[in-house]
C-alpha cells in the first residue's frame, strides 16, 4: 500500500510530522482527520515534492451535514476564492458577538479544545457574517496562528480591546476566564448603551413629530384658512399673530425648494463639522455641559472608562497598553484627552490621580476611589467598583430624565400646535363678535 508523508496540527495547534499508509491521498487525509489531526500537507513518500494537499475547513453544502470539506489541489494550481462583494455585510451586531463570546467561554471552560469549540459554534451560528468569520478563524488556528492573531484579521468585528484581552488570556493560560470577563463587559456595555439611547430617543422622536406637524399645518392647512378669511373679512386687518403665521406659511409654500435646499445644506454642514477633529471636540465639550443630558453623558463616559480600563488590567493587559485601548474606546474626545495625559504620566512613573484630577471631568469621588485603589494595589477592582456605581447613577438619571421629559415634550408639542390653532381662530372670534354686535348681521 502506498505511503504518504504528512504535516498536521493537533487540537492544540501543535505541528506533527509522520508517514501514513493509504490507498490514495484522499484516504490518507481522511484517516488523519479520524485520528484527530488536521493535515496541512500530504505528499507521496516515494516522490519528494510531489502532490501537496491544502486543507480548508468549510461547511458542507447540505443542511444536515456538519463535517468539514477537504480540498485537494496540486501545487501552483490552487484557485483563490477571494472575490470580494461590494455590498456584502462585514459587521456583526454587538448582541450577537456577546452571545458568541459567552458560548465560547462556556465550551472552553467545559474542557473542549479551542478548535472543537469553534467548530461547534460555527455549526449552530445563524448570522452569516459571524459564521463565515468563525470558519476563517478556525482555519487560521489550524494553520498555526494563535487565536488572538486570527482575530486581528477581522478588525470590524473584533476591536483592539477584544484582541488584547484574548491575547492576555492566552499568555496567562486563562482564556476561558478572560472570555467570561469579556462577555460580562460586553453585556454591561450593551446595557449602558441601551439606557442612554432610550433616554435620547424619546425627545428626538417628539421633535421629529412636532416638525412634521408644523410643516403639514403651514403647507396645507393655513393656506386654506387664508382664502376663507379673504372671502369672509375682505380687506379687514388680521390679528398680528395670524399675519405672522400666514406670512410664514406663504414663504414655505412659495419657496419650498429654498427651504429644502437649506435643510440639506444644514444636514451636510452638520455632518462635515461633526466629522472634523475640531468639530468633534466642540460637540463633545457641549455634550458634557448640556443642561439635561450633560450629566447623563458624563456619567456614562466615566462608567465606560472605568469598566474598560478595569477589565483590561484585571485580564492581564499591561497598564500602558490598556490606557491606549481605553483612550480609543472612550467615545468622547474630552475623556480621551484626559486618558492621554494619564498615559503620559504613568509612562513617566507618576500617579494616575493627578492628571485625572487636572482634567476637570472626573468628580472627586472617582478621584478618591482611584487614589485608594492605587495606594492599596487594588486599582482594577476599584475601577470596576466605580463602573458599577456609575451604572447605577445612569439608571437613576435615565429614570429622572424620562419622567421630566415626558411632560416637557407634551407641553412643547402643545405650544407649537396650539399657537397655529389660536392664530387661525383669532379672526373667527373677531368675525363672531361683529356678527353678534347690534346691527352687525344686517349691516
Amino acid at each position: 500500500m502506498p505511503k504518504f508523508d504528512y504535516v498536521a496540527l493537533d487540537a492544540r495547534g501543535q505541528e506533527s510530522r509522520g508517514t501514513v499508509e493509504a490507498s490514495s491521498t484522499n484516504d490518507a487525509v481522511a484517516g488523519l482527520r479520524k485520528s484527530g489531526l488536521f493535515p496541512t500537507s500530504v505528499t507521496d513518500a516515494g516522490k519528494g515534492g510531489g502532490v501537496a494537499v491544502a486543507v480548508a475547513v468549510a461547511k458542507k453544502a447540505g443542511p444536515s451535514s456538519g463535517g468539514v470539506a477537504v480540498a485537494v489541489a496540486q501545487k501552483g494550481k490552487a484557485k483563490s476564492k477571494g472575490s470580494s462583494k461590494f455590498f456584502e455585510k462585514t459587521t456583526v451586531e454587538s448582541a450577537i458577538l456577546m452571545i458568541f463570546t459567552r458560548q465560547l467561554a462556556t465550551l472552553i471552560d467545559a474542557g473542549l479544545p479551542l478548535l472543537r469549540g469553534l467548530d461547534v459554534l460555527g455549526k449552530q451560528e445563524k448570522d452569516p457574517v459571524l459564521k463565515k468569520i468563525i470558519t476563517s478563524i478556525s482555519e487560521a488556528v489550524q494553520s498555526g496562528s494563535t487565536f488572538s492573531e486570527s482575530l486581528t484579521s477581522h478588525p470590524k468585528v473584533f476591536n483592539r480591546l477584544y484582541v488584547n484581552m484574548v491575547k492576555a488570556g492566552e499568555l496567562g493560560g486563562v482564556l476561558d476566564v478572560v472570555l467570561n470577563r469579556l462577555a460580562e463587559f460586553q453585556e454591561k456595555a450593551q446595557k449602558l448603551r441601551n439606557k442612554v439611547k432610550s433616554a435620547m430617543t424619546y425627545p428626538v422622536i417628539v421633535l421629529a413629530i412636532a416638525m412634521i406637524i408644523l410643516v403639514f399645518l403651514l403647507a396645507f392647512i393655513v393656506p386654506k384658512f387664508e382664502q376663507i378669511f379673504k372671502d369672509l373679512l375682505g380687506n379687514k386687518p388680521l390679528p398680528d399673530l395670524t399675519r405672522i403665521i400666514m406670512g410664514l406659511s406663504g414663504n414655505i409654500v412659495a419657496n419650498w425648494y429654498i427651504v429644502l435646499a437649506a435643510v440639506i445644506a444644514l444636514v451636510v454642514g452638520w455632518k462635515m463639522f461633526s466629522s472634523s477633529s475640531k468639530g468633534q471636540i466642540t460637540l463633545d465639550k457641549l455634550a458634557l455641559s448640556l443642561p439635561l443630558f450633560g450629566d447623563l453623558t458624563r456619567k456614562s463616559s466615566i462608567s465606560r472608562f472605568s469598566r474598560t480600563l478595569g477589565t483590561l488590567v484585571t485580564s492581564g493587559v499591561p497598564i500602558l497598553q490598556a490606557l491606549i485601548i481605553t483612550r480609543e474606546t472612550a467615545g468622547n474626545s474630552v475623556i480621551a484627552d484626559a486618558v492621554t495625559k494619564v498615559h503620559d504620566a504613568v509612562k513617566e512613573g507618576e500617579s494616575i490621580v493627578t492628571p485625572l484630577e487636572a482634567s476637570g471631568v472626573f468628580p472627586p469621588i472617582v478621584i478618591s476611589m482611584v487614589d485608594v485603589g492605587e495606594e492599596t494595589g487594588q486599582l482594577p477592582d476599584m475601577l470596576l467598583k466605580v463602573a458599577d456605581v456609575y451604572d447605577d447613577e445612569v439608571d437613576t438619571t435615565v429614570d429622572a430624565l424620562t419622567s421630566l421629559l415626558e411632560p416637557l415634550m407634551i407641553v412643547f408639542l402643545a405650544v407649537i400646535v396650539g399657537t397655529i390653532v389660536i392664530a387661525l381662530f383669532l379672526p373667527m372670534v373677531d368675525l363672531l363678535k361683529n356678527m353678534s354686535a347690534p346691527g352687525g348681521a344686517g349691516g
